[in-house]
Parts: C-alpha cells; structure tokens; sequence
C-alpha cells in the first residue's frame, strides 16, 4: 500500500472557501464512496491491465443525479473534486453519459486509454507513482501534460500528501 491516506481533495474547501464559493454561484452536490485500501494500492503488475481493484460501496441519490444530469445538459460546467468522486461518477454513469442514482459495489479502474462518459473536470491532490489514482488523472489529462505538472511540481517543491498542492484538471487542457 502507498504512504497516501484518506480522500482528501475535499480538505481544502474550508467553511470559509465554500463560503465565498457560494456567494459566486457555485453549487455543491455530493456521493458516497466507501473508500477500501484498493484505492490507495501499488499496482505492482507489469501489465496494468492484470491490476485488481477492491471493490467499495458507493451511493449517489436520485436528487443529485438529476440535478447533474439537467446541469450537463445545459452545457454547465461540472468540476468533480477527488479521484474517489470520479470512480463513482464513472461507474454510475450510461454510456451515453447519464448518471443513474444507485447504490451498489463498485471496482472500477481507470487507467489511460478508458474513455470518460461523465467526468470532464476535476480537482485532485497530487498523487505518488505507481498509484491508481496517479493512473486515474493521467487518463483524464493525458501521461504528457500529467508529466510536465509532476515535473514543475517536483522542480518547485510541491508537498504531495493529504495538504500537499491542489490541481485542477479540465476540459480546457486537452
């Protein structure tokens, strides 16, 4: 298991922060994702294909699916905080990319080359080598721009645990 511990991107939204979010418009909505130490799991496997990931209880409401389902709809812009938010995105979402409110075990893996129905936008904490998670947003932002911001983040010292440096992944960037 890698020295990384519990979800944290959602630590560094203070009261204070969502306060001010708020007040420019910013909606928050929220899922379940009973998170196993599979997420946190060295994938030591040559092929990366041949990884297994635990599976975790996850739940999204039917409220909130809705709510995210219309807002893609309109074209809004939908920025999803953490690696484990993303994985219940993913594995609640059609292939059309409507999300269907469940509550069931998931074991989804993401890893470049998966294609993303749901998810466009994301904000993560940095994440160790040889992570899932590390392999999660390389899928979303591609290995090469993930490489240069590991390189400018090593380069200026970036901290990469739980109150380590913020990034955010979007739409924009590919």
């Amino acid at each position: 298991m890698s020295p990384e511990t519990a979800p944290t991107a959602g630590l560094h939204f203070t009261n204070r922060l969502m306060t001010k979010l708020k007040k420019r418009g910013v909606i928050f909505k929220y899922v379940t994702l009973h998170v196993g130490l599979g997420t946190f799991e060295s994938v030591k496997e040559k092929k990366i294909e041949d990884h297994q990931i635990h599976s975790e209880f996850g739940i999204l409401d039917k409220a909130t699916a809705d709510y995210l389902n219309k807002a893609k709809k309109d074209g809004r812009r939908i920025i999803i905080v953490g690696t484990t938010t993303v994985r219940i995105m993913e594995a609640f979402a059609s292939q059309k990319g409507t999300l269907k409110s469940q509550k069931k075990w998931i074991d989804i893996f993401i890893y470049p080359g998966y294609k993303f129905k749901f998810v466009s936008n994301l904000i993560t904490n940095f994440h160790l080598p040889q992570s899932t998670l590390l392999m999660l947003i390389s899928a979303l932002a591609g290995k090469t721009l993930v490489k240069k911001a590991y390189q400018k983040a090593i380069k200026d010292k970036y901290r990469f645990y739980s109150f380590g440096d913020v990034m955010l992944i979007n739409d924009f960037e590919k």
